[in-house]
């Protein structure tokens, strides 16, 4: 058993470590337990056994309820679970479920819960994604390098139904836009510029389809405005699974560093990843097609939900021209694309 992280990105970013595990143990059950939100994605996970959602909220200890939840799972005779989040209560089931060995980096309290306790050597595994497949090894083992690649399924049959559903053709190509990031607006470029980049790809022949959650909806609903009609919104009219199979349709992907970001990775479709709050370095779309834009100003990274300093220029100067010949660099280094 492996329990899961809470955020669609790390969920994908663990994916590495979940292949590592088949790998290793070919005919074994590998469960996943996860938030509900998550288990869209770990369902397009190949390796995975079954995603079992977890129904606790964050923050809530509900020992009695975690309890009857191990118990429940204590029949499935785990021999191994792997603890990804760092917290105390994230070690509360693997303990309570009686399961022989439980692995995770040190984290919070956690002495006596976790039976295989790590250290995290952050400087000789800078990245979320190294850190978690570190957990497939023995302790003080060196990473094994390369990761295992990303990969999802894409449900082709429910993606031809959800096309036509929307009133969508794939007789022009797409570029799909993702202007959200669940953590907070610092890591959003404006919606003005991805309304700027829309109309320069609509005036190219392409379709623009702007992709995201609920929440996402006005942002998608600014983008259109502001692009007079170059792009179609379509945030909040799709589950995440169906966003999934509809970032499978693009040509290109453009995205803030968020959730859909690193589905489009997983993808394998051409993807710009637009940083700013945040940093490349620790969590980077694990795909050789994609292409990190950021400013490196002195600010950057900060890590914050809002721009400290007030003046939001990591993302602000970030212009959609730059963004824009990114893609027909792309373009030109991608032969079997239509050219920009």
């Amino acid at each position: 058993m492996v329990i899961g992280p809470s955020w669609v990105g790390d969920t994908i970013l663990a994916q590495p470590l979940l292949r590592r595990l088949r790998e290793q143990h070919p005919d074994a059950r590998l469960d996943v337990l996860a938030p509900a939100w998550t288990l869209p994605l770990l369902k397009r996970m190949p390796e995975i056994t079954q995603g079992i959602a977890s129904p606790f909220a964050h923050g809530e200890l509900k020992l009695r309820a975690r309890l009857a939840l191990a118990r429940e799972l204590r029949v499935r005779r785990y021999r191994r679970a792997i603890v990804l989040p760092n917290s105390f209560k994230s070690a509360l089931i693997p303990w309570f479920a009686r399961i022989p060995v439980r692995t995770g980096y040190v984290g919070e309290f956690r002495y006596g819960l976790l039976n295989d306790i790590r250290t995290l050597d952050e400087h000789a595994l800078p990245m979320m994604a190294e850190r978690y497949g570190a957990l497939a090894q023995s302790a003080g083992e060196a990473l094994q390098r390369p990761l295992p690649g990303l990969q999802l399924t894409v449900d082709t049959d429910g993606r031809a139904r959800l096309l036509d559903q929307l009133g969508l053709a794939l007789s022009a190509p797409v570029v799909c836009l993702c202007p959200g990031a669940e953590y907070g607006p610092a890591k959003r470029w404006p919606t003005e510029h991805f309304a700027e980049l829309a109309q320069q790809l609509r005036h190219a022949g392409f379709q623009v389809w702007v992709i995201g959650s609920h929440n996402d909806r006005e942002l998608g609903a600014q983008i259109a405005r502001r692009s007079t009609g170059a792009a179609l919104d379509l945030t909040g009219r799709t589950s995440l699974e169906q966003a999934l199979d509809l970032l499978s349709c693009a040509q290109h992907v453009v995205s803030n560093d968020s959730g859909l970001m690193h589905v489009a990775a997983a993808l394998g479709v051409s993807l710009v990843a637009l940083y700013g709050s945040s940093s490349p370095t620790f969590t980077p779309p694990l795909s050789a097609r994609a292409h990190v834009i950021k400013l490196d100003l002195p600010c950057s990274p900060c890590y914050k939900r809002q721009c400290p300093l007030g003046h939001f220029n990591c993302m602000r100067q970030l212009t959609p021209r730059r963004v824009y010949d990114a893609l027909v660099s792309m373009q030109t280094s991608s032969p079997q694309d239509e050219a920009l």
